[in-house]
This record gives structure tokens, C-alpha cells and sequence, in this order.
């Protein structure tokens, strides 16, 4: 069987030698390599910054599993920032996110004392953060920490910083099931939610 396969390439021209020689090489980098690939390509959507203090955490709209929340509850408890801001995307059975976000917070252990919820519909996180920011400034906030998804915090920190340049923001990351650790790739749901994300960050690049 190899003296056959042997030969069969040994009567091959030179040139298709070589480009068989290179698919092969190519075939074996993408199995090898696909992976590392893959997550480089979805942590261009992740752009996290150290933590500091700060006068105000910011939590964003739109996480259902309430992993944003309890992950700004977390680090408002540690002593990060005194109040959190409960953002909100619109109502759910007649009652705002922001409310069923910090109903949920507080189940898990958390003061309610503890939240700002901002009651506002929101259709985007250029809408969102107009509304947030404007609640920011009556506050008197310059610091903020914004907590939002892992993969949402590239986008997030560019719109927060375009809206208010006088501002520091601080993007922190919330895990989301769906992306696997940054294997975006294993599933549908994740797959869509690296594509959607996308779509996103060229429509706010072009500004559409």
C-alpha cells in the first residue's frame, strides 16, 4: 500500500507534487491551528481594563441570565463603587429590566439599597448609553466602571467613551455561557452571537 502510494506520487509532475505538498501543509495548519485562530479572531470583541474605584458602576441592559448584575452587585460589595446603576433595555410584562435585574440581585444576597434603576427604553447601546450617561452627569460621576458582557465590552467602551470623551470608563467583562470561554465556534447559539456582534460593530463603525 505505501510502495503504491509511493510510487503514484513519484510519477507525478513536480509542480502537482508541490501543490499537493502545499494543501496538505494547509489542511494540516487549520486542524492544528483552527482553534487559537478562532478565539484571536473573537477577542477583537473584548477589551477589558483593570480595576479601580470609582464613583459609580454601570450595569448594561439586555442579559437575561443576570450575570451583568450580580457581577456589578459583586463588585460594588467589594468596595469598587458605592451605588450601581441598573440599565434597562425597555419593560417585560409590563415591568422595566432594570427593576427585574435588581429583583434578581437581591435574591442572591444583595441590599437593595444597593442599585439606581434607570427606567428608559432603550432600541441600542448608543440609545442606552445616552440615557445612562445623562444619569451619570446629574450624579456627578467621572469614574465609572461599566459591566456588560465579555464579548459586548469592545463595543461598549468605544460608545461610552465617544459619548462622554470627559469621562473615564472601565469596561468589565460577565461570563456568558453561550461563548464558551472564548470557543464561540461549538454551537449555534454561540456562533450567532459572534456573528451578531459583528453586524454591530461594522453598523457602529459606520455609524448606522
Amino acid at each position: 500500500m505505501w510502495s503504491a502510494g509511493i510510487g503514484l506520487i513519484s510519477n507525478m509532475p513536480h509542480s502537482r507534487i508541490w501543490l499537493a505538498a502545499i494543501a496538505l501543509g494547509i489542511v494540516v495548519l487549520l486542524l492544528v491551528f483552527s482553534a487559537p485562530i478562532l478565539r484571536s479572531i473573537g477577542s477583537v470583541y473584548i477589551r477589558e481594563n483593570p480595576l479601580v474605584k470609582a464613583d459609580i458602576i454601570v450595569v448594561l441592559a439586555g442579559d437575561s441570565l443576570g450575570n451583568r448584575i450580580l457581577k456589578g452587585a459583586e463588585l460594588a460589595r467589594e468596595g469598587y463603587a458605592p451605588k450601581v446603576l441598573a440599565s434597562s433595555g425597555g419593560s417585560t410584562y409590563g415591568r422595566p429590566e432594570s427593576d427585574l435585574a435588581v429583583d434578581f440581585a437581591v435574591k442572591h444576597g444583595y441590599s437593595p439599597n444597593l442599585f439606581i434603576p434607570g427606567h428608559w427604553s432603550a432600541f441600542s447601546t448608543v440609545e442606552e448609553a445616552g440615557k445612562a450617561i445623562k444619569v451619570l452627569r446629574q450624579r456627578g460621576a467621572h469614574k465609572v466602571i461599566v459591566v456588560t458582557t465579555l464579548w459586548h465590552t469592545a463595543r461598549s467602551g468605544r460608545i461610552y467613551r465617544r459619548l462622554a470623551p470627559d469621562m473615564q470608563f472601565y469596561l468589565v467583562g460577565a461570563e456568558d455561557p453561550m461563548w464558551h470561554h472564548g470557543n464561540w465556534w461549538e454551537d449555534r447559539e454561540g456562533r450567532k452571537t459572534f456573528f451578531l456582534e459583528g453586524v454591530k460593530t461594522i453598523a457602529d463603525f459606520l455609524r448606522i
